[in-house]
């Protein structure tokens, strides 16, 4: 039986979108960095120049960005790349490859892809940054219900429409000016594309500055999975859900095919939704990551043979982006040097009919470019303040986020601090950190990996050396990362803070450098 979700119509033409419902919410399947996995198929050298040209003469490409101010940046350019990069990684639920040709049904199949009606939305979509020293990346997942305003004078609408809405909209425009078949195809897709780019950027408030795409489909994510000989992945339970067709059991394992399709599109009977759904997509492509650079990819022909026939059926990306270069000047890259985030959002809220989630645009903006400017903190502990050693950090965790708290002292052991008790306290809306008389410039410090947005007040009961955070519903900076704004509450239902220091172990931070366990 194929995942199928509730159709709530095609979005119209301009002429009749500010009345219509948003495209069906697609299946979501080309959930891939394949934009990771193309560039690491490219950092063989050894392999043999004959062999990378295949893809640099082979991928599909699409000309979505435009031109732009080149990038500044105080940060040394020690790796040759120009400035900061944004690449916004797309994954489309079409039946087609990259050239448009139609997948085999006996694909579709396997794939559990059920209907065709789901191909215009974007219900993947990430943002990977990387500094203009080349040697990090933080990745950003963009949730697809997200509500936002839609560039293009669309209105307010799901994230993963925007795409669908200038698509269908320049493709009716065309049509009626006599424009037909591929050439129709592929212009009505470039505005779709220009139109989510430009909408990202808008929601980030400028963190972002969008200078490279790639898009991938049911065909890519399949074939490059099977190529690399599986990913790595590991599950915290057993799973069987017949809508996805996943059925694998808990602990690590490894996945390829329709299995780990299944992996990272499965959305019913998880505990979270959508955004269990983004933490295993996280997951996955951290375990794609380290297989596609380990040594067994690296040294095996075939390997390398069915990753750079994979990408090039079934990866587009934007034009004019030279995929051996840009390899050659990310070779200090490190796997635990890319981590994995998801912007803070709210409440999920019915409106017009479709349950959507609450973002506001202004925490987007700061959490963003919290991790991307040029004063973000390190993201590795190698520079953190040795005198941060000295600041013992305690959590009274007043969220109601299973694991929430777990995920923060992550981010501030990863600045240096020494992690102090952790104790589930009664819910409280509002986050503070409390520190004690002359220990305001110790809880300045812990206030900079926190993102910079939480009250400070002095409290004699604080004991010396030690600076208490209460941990409320409001927290929705780093370490918030797939709880969204406020936690688990806004997802699902308010679990209880009994319920919520049940759970015996915490979330890990998600990096391209282990294989974290998921639900």
């Amino acid at each position: 039986m194929a995942e199928q979700e509730p159709t709530e119509g095609e979005p119209p033409a301009r002429s009749s979108a500010r009345g219509g419902q948003a495209a069906r919410l697609g299946l979501g399947a080309g959930r891939t960095l394949v934009a990771l996995a193309s560039v690491a198929v490219l950092a063989m050298s050894t392999y043999g120049w004959a062999e990378l040209q295949k893809v640099r003469s082979g991928t599909t490409t699409t000309d979505v960005i435009e031109s732009k101010p080149a990038p500044t940046s105080a940060q040394p350019h020690s790796t040759g790349l120009d400035g900061p990069v944004d690449i916004l990684i797309v994954g489309l639920d079409s039946r087609t490859d990259a050239q448009g040709n139609p997948l085999p049904q006996e694909v579709l199949d396997q794939l559990h892809a059920g209907s065709n009606d789901g191909e215009l939305n974007t219900d993947t979509m990430i943002v990977l940054h990387i500094p203009a020293d080349g040697r990090s990346a933080v990745a950003f997942s963009f949730p697809r219900d997200s509500y936002v305003e839609i560039a293009g004078d669309y209105g307010k609408h799901k994230l993963n429409s925007a795409y669908a809405y200038a698509r269908n909209d320049t493709r009716q425009t065309l049509a009626a000016k006599g424009v037909t078949g591929a050439d129709l195809d592929e212009q009505a897709a470039v505005a779709g594309r220009k139109n989510l780019i430009r909408t990202i950027e808008r929601l980030t408030g400028g963190a972002v500055s969008i200078n490279r795409y790639a898009e991938v489909n049911l065909a890519s994510f399949y074939q490059i999975s099977q190529a690399v000989g599986g990913v790595p992945i590991c599950l915290n339970t057993a799973v069987r859900e017949e809508k996805s067709g996943i059925n694998l059991p808990a602990g690590q394992q490894t996945v390829s095919g329709a299995q780990a399709l299944s992996f990272v599109r499965q959305r019913y009977d998880l505990p979270r939704g959508d955004l269990d759904r983004i933490v295993r997509q996280q997951a996955f492509l951290a375990g794609l990551v380290q297989k596609v650079l380990s040594a067994d990819t690296l040294t095996s022909p075939s390997k390398l043979n069915a990753l750079i026939e994979a990408v090039n059926h079934s990866v587009v990306l934007s034009q004019g982006w030279d995929m051996l270069n840009f390899v050659q000047q990310l070779q200090g890259i490190a796997g635990g040097s890319v981590r994995f985030q998801t912007i803070p959002t709210g409440q999920n809220v019915m409106i017009g009919g479709q349950s959507v989630t609450l973002v506001d645009p202004e925490s987007v903006h700061q959490f963003v470019s919290g991790l991307t400017g040029e004063g973000a903190r390190p993201t590795t502990t190698g520079s953190a303040d040795p005198a941060n050693g000295r600041i013992t950090v305690d959590v009274r965790d007043g969220s109601g986020a299973p694991n929430l708290a777990q995920s923060v002292f992550d981010e501030l052991t990863s600045a240096g601090f020494t992690r102090g008790e952790a104790i589930p306290v009664a819910a409280m809306a509002r986050s503070v950190l409390r520190y004690p008389a002359g220990g305001r410039a110790e809880a300045e410090k812990v206030l900079a990996p926190l993102g910079g947005k939480v009250a400070l007040e002095q409290d004699t009961s604080v004991p010396a050396g030690h600076v208490r955070f209460y941990l409320g519903t409001d927290y929705s900076g780093p370490g918030s990362q797939g709880f969204g704004a406020g936690g688990l509450k806004y997802v699902l239902q308010p679990p209880s803070p009994t319920t919520a220091t049940t759970t015996p172990t915490g979330e890990p931070t998600i990096t391209a450098g282990g294989v974290p366990c998921v639900n």
